[in-house]
């Protein structure tokens, strides 16, 4: 799996609508609130042009490409973090992935209802934002609560974690998120085990109109102010036009694409955005007959990327060969590679760089 990701933002402002473009999962799509009410989950292949490179060159039996998951989530409302609307349901659904994709509606349409009446980037994103932020602040009032009571018996080991309850209780109550509070490492892990909702990298897509997207409007400047403020992501979709394109056949797609003069679909936007603000990177094993793609953050070690494929692999590890993407594409064969000094043997300490082909040796 490369990565999880939880679409969410208010009732009506083309979240289905995006997802079932994105996945071709076959949401339910409806012009009322709550239409999404469990979740809904689609699996979508992470297009990758050295991927299939690779494959182009080596001919296995079996390519297999990383994959990105997308939640559905139902829609927010004012009140959801006392049980407003879906509330407890909607946010502890959040908790369950590793970024949000903040819908944020940036179209004009009388056909379609918006809970407030009228279409208000600012509005809408902290509508969601302070949501979110009133979830975190009482997760972590019950967790001050019960390391208070620690620390009162003469556990000095949760001193630490009182602190940090208490400067993420004075953070958080300024309105800034917890993945913008810096934090030592120890603090960092801790902090980690509170599972807080402002603690997840975000980007906001903005939903637009074909027209607006071709030219752009005020709405779409709001929320890339809002995003840059924060350290947030921003990209713009046109959620009926990726719908649109869904509905055509798969050679088609890129004349449709050609013809709106854009360079790449909605999905490949979003997973080219969501890698970077996760700092994610792919590496390629040929084990067998299978070439397969594999994510991991950057900065990962070579026996945590052995033990993506398989824990043994990171228990017995004994050293990687590796060959960069490009050097193998330059020397036209792994069999040339090697004769040009090309494959490298790498130990523990070595962090596995995007493009890298790596064959990882390990004791059973």
């Amino acid at each position: 799996m490369g990565f999880r990701c939880g679409i969410i933002g208010l009732p009506n402002v083309g979240k289905s609508t995006i997802f079932n473009a994105l996945t071709a999962a076959g949401a339910e799509v409806a012009n009322y609130p709550f239409c999404t009410i469990d979740p809904n989950v689609g699996i979508v292949r992470v297009s990758d042009r050295r991927l299939e490179k690779i494959a182009e060159m080596i001919r296995p039996p079996k390519v297999t490409y990383t994959t990105m998951e997308f939640l559905d989530i139902a829609g927010l409302v004012r009140g959801a973090s006392r049980g407003e609307g879906l509330g407890n349901k909607f946010l502890g659904h959040i908790r369950e992935v590793d970024a949000l994709v903040h819908i944020v509606r940036c179209f004009d349409n009388p056909d379609v209802v918006h809970m407030d009446g009228s279409v208000d980037p600012a509005r809408d994103i902290g509508i969601v934002n302070t949501e979110l932020l009133l979830a975190d602040l009482e997760t972590v009032a019950r967790r001050f609560q019960k390391v208070d009571k620690l620390v009162r018996t003469g556990d000095k080991n949760a001193l630490g974690e009182l602190q940090l309850c208490r400067r993420l209780q004075e953070a958080l109550g300024k309105e800034i998120p917890a993945r913008n509070i810096t934090l030592d490492e120890e603090s960092g892990r801790i902090m980690k085990e509170f599972h807080l909702l402002t603690a997840k990298k975000v980007l906001y897509v903005a939903n637009v109109s074909e027209e607006v997207l071709r030219r752009g409007n005020g709405y779409i400047s709001r929320v890339r102010d809002i995003a840059e403020g924060e350290g947030s992501g921003v990209i713009t979709i046109c959620g009926d036009l990726e719908a649109e394109m869904m509905d055509l056949p798969e050679e088609d797609r890129k004349d449709f694409l050609e013809d709106l003069g854009l360079e790449e679909s909605g999905l490949e936007k979003l997973i080219r955005a969501g890698y970077s603000l996760l700092g994610l990177i792919t590496f390629y094993t040929t084990v067998g007959p299978e070439l397969r793609a594999w994510t991991i953050p950057s900065g990962t070690k070579a026996p945590e990327a052995a033990g993506k494929i398989h824990s043994d692999m990171e228990r017995g590890f004994i050293r990687a060969e590796v060959v960069h993407y490009d050097d193998f594409i330059g020397a036209g064969s792994m069999a040339a590679a090697r004769e040009k000094g090309l494959v490298h043997s790498e130990g523990r300490e070595y962090s596995v760089q995007d493009g890298d082909i790596v064959l990882f040796r390990f004791n059973v």
